[in-house]
């Protein structure tokens, strides 16, 4: 679908990925409703973009169903109309086993990376399938098809989206909606802080190893916008999410044994 004067909204744009997403857009001639739960980070992709009234930032938590609800209109009052939706925002668990992971931490990641996305989703689809043309984006993670011991809950959440977003693409054939999902591997952001999760036992085991490479926070953003403008159903973001989608469609076994060996260091 075409960027340019369209309006989006994107969650997860006061921080990483979703403020480069907001950013990129407004520079395409976009209108943006940016969605996050940290109005400080709003209002520094506010000043970072300079886009005037075609940004809005919306501080609320995406795990709030009836905030979000509320949400479209307000958007629409703003922009007159909604085109697409990108769903970003997502948070990771501590980097601990199952059994160490309590449930108020699982509940937490699930509402945030899962019901997040199903909220959005629910409250935006009425208004982007009465349009002539749409589009809904949702991120999931490499961890969405691959388990990484020490993110189980994440992982599941981002499993859900994935299934979530397959059913929706399907449900959405014949219409004028557009729905895929992505699929990040390592991105340079600082997801870590953001989820209030403690790196110190994680930056420990790491040191002195040879820095991973991972994929710029600009450079997922340019892939997600492309893949909206693309229609595209599957993206796959960074070498490591292209190995491991590979290998774990080969041998699912030897893909899941071989996360869990460079994990293991770190989980003890």
């Amino acid at each position: 679908m075409q960027i340019t004067d369209k309006v989006f909204v994107v969650t997860g744009g006061g921080n990483g990925m979703g403020r480069e997403v907001a950013l990129q857009l407004i520079q395409r001639g976009a209108r943006v409703a940016a969605v996050d739960l940290n109005e400080a980070g709003l209002a520094e992709t506010a000043a970072l973009a300079k886009g005037g009234d075609r940004l809005t930032t919306h501080a609320l938590n995406v795990s709030d169903r009836k905030a979000v609800l509320a949400l479209p209109a307000a958007v629409i009052a703003a922009h007159g109309q909604v085109d697409g939706l990108f769903n970003v925002a997502g948070i990771i668990q501590p980097f601990v086993k199952i059994v160490e992971l309590d449930f108020d931490v699982i509940e937490r990641v699930m509402n945030v990376n899962f019901w997040g996305v199903v909220n959005l989703s629910k409250a935006f689809l009425p208004h982007l399938m009465a349009r002539p043309e749409s589009g809904l984006l949702n991120v999931s993670s490499m961890g969405g098809f691959l388990p990484v011991p020490g993110q189980a809950a994440y992982g599941a959440s981002k499993a859900a989206v994935k299934l979530f977003t397959e059913a929706l693409f399907a449900e959405s054939q014949g219409t004028s909606l557009s729905v895929g999902v992505v699929f990040p591997g390592g991105v340079g952001t600082n997801i870590t802080a953001n989820s209030g999760v403690d790196t110190s036992r994680m930056e420990a085991a790491s040191a002195g190893a040879k820095p991973r490479k991972t994929t710029t926070p600009p450079d997922a953003a340019r892939q997600i916008i492309e893949a909206m403008e693309k229609g595209a159903y599957r993206t796959l973001i960074g070498g490591d999410a292209r190995f491991m989608d590979r290998l774990a469609r080969l041998s699912p076994r030897r893909a899941t044994l071989l996360i869990a060996t460079q994990m293991k260091e770190l989980l003890g």
